[in-house]
């Protein structure tokens, strides 16, 4: 996560829940994504570290646990610049055009200016923190999955360059070199397209290709070979773990955002949560107590789908549709489910509220962990691509 502060309800619904789960199934790492803060506020970075400390302990409130996952600060492990800058190399610039955040985010972010090589770059920095451990799956929102898809695509092109089995590549040009030379061209183009451009269904074809050639068994099992693989793995093609869609909205039934002034804080103070809920707005059609309503058009039912029983429901959509009960009589179960969500998250963070110096150790000794993986990956990448004289 980007480091923005403390975070709110939506973070928790959308995200942390869906962490702390995680880290009981999988080896787990959750890192301060401090130089993706500065793709966009590069400008004004002076807030970054106290947010971030601000941030972890919203982590942990929610019960993201350091004993059984990895945090850590994503400056603090220079190998994923290194990465960054390696993976730079051979990713193509009209891939990084194409991301649909991209253009996006410089249409929305109009008092930005993001013509700088850091935003147009972001995707490829995100790559690397994926690839550079190793990951097997990454839990993201429906948005994001291009992302993975692309972090797909860095990886089999990097292994398409650099893992090349000498072997198996020897004998596979001795085979192509029988093709004819249009067959020969044509299977190339189709290697490519499979292992470049990620077009899975041209690896079909060209098996099919290789089928109806002239060539020997052992000729045509050296072109499989090469065209299945027959290369070292060297960054693993990560999938996308989707993340429950958050059913909780902002206060207003948008997205909940600070920016909107709709949020609600995992460490909101009680009377200001009281406050908040109170003041949400209503079904517009409920201009007098008497008037019935339709919970349907009101921003508060979608908080009771999120937090209430089966019972409560029941009770808001037979009172408010027969007025038997008052707006803020239905949203004091919502204040009161809330407020029993944030009691452990509150007591979980009080230690490190009061004490901060805690939350360093705890990133301290992340980064010590996620530097030690890191350093392995980033040997075997230089490795394949011939930079023996930069091992650390």
């Amino acid at each position: 996560m980007r480091p923005t502060g403390a975070l709110h309800l939506g973070h928790y619904h959308g995200a942390l829940k869906n962490w702390a789960a995680l880290q009981d199934l999988h080896t787990c790492f959750f890192f301060v994504a401090d130089w993706h803060a500065l793709t966009t506020h590069y400008d004004s970075p002076e807030g970054i570290a106290a947010h971030s400390i601000d941030m972890v302990i919203d982590w942990l409130a929610t019960g993201v646990d350091p004993e059984k996952a990895t945090l850590f600060v994503q400056s603090r492990v220079l190998e994923h610049a290194e990465l960054f800058l390696l993976l730079g190399m051979g990713t193509p610039l009209g891939w990084l055009e194409r991301v649909p955040t991209y253009k996006d985010q410089i249409a929305n972010l109009k008092d930005k200016d993001l013509s700088t090589y850091g935003f147009l770059g972001y995707p490829l920095l995100q790559a690397a923190d994926i690839l550079i451990y190793l990951a097997r799956y990454v839990p993201v929102g429906a948005d994001q999955i291009p992302h993975i898809e692309m972090s797909r695509e860095i990886a089999r092109r990097f292994n398409a360059l650099y893992g090349k089995d000498p072997q198996i590549e020897a004998q596979a040009r001795a085979a192509a070199a029988r093709l004819p030379d249009d067959v020969r061209l044509q299977l190339q183009a189709l290697r490519r397209a499979a292992d470049q451009d990620g077009l899975l269904e041209k690896r079909a074809e060209a098996e099919a290709l290789i089928a109806a050639s002239k060539l020997s068994r052992p000729e045509k099992d050296a072109l499989r070979a090469q065209l299945g693989g027959g290369r070292r793995q060297i960054l693993r093609e990560p999938e996308a773990l989707l993340t429950p869609e958050s059913k909780l909205p902002g206060l207003d039934g948008r997205k909940m955002s600070k920016s909107y002034g709709n949020a609600i804080a995992i460490r909101e103070e009680r009377a200001s949560v009281e406050q908040k809920v109170r003041r949400m707005p209503t079904d517009p059609a409920r201009v007098k107590r008497t008037d019935p309503g339709n919970p349907e058009r009101c921003p508060v039912w979608q908080f009771h789908l999120a937090y209430s029983d089966d019972a409560t429901r029941d009770w808001v959509q037979r009172g408010c549709t027969s007025a038997g009960i008052g707006c803020l009589e239905c949203k004091q179960p919502v204040i009161d489910a809330i407020l029993r969500e944030q009691q452990p998250m509150l007591e979980r963070a009080q230690p490190y509220v009061d004490n901060p110096a805690l939350v360093r150790d705890i990133l301290d000794a992340g980064c010590d962990q996620a530097r030690t993986t890191a350093r392995e990956t980033m040997r075997a990448v230089r490795d394949a691509m011939g930079l023996h004289g930069t091992t650390a």
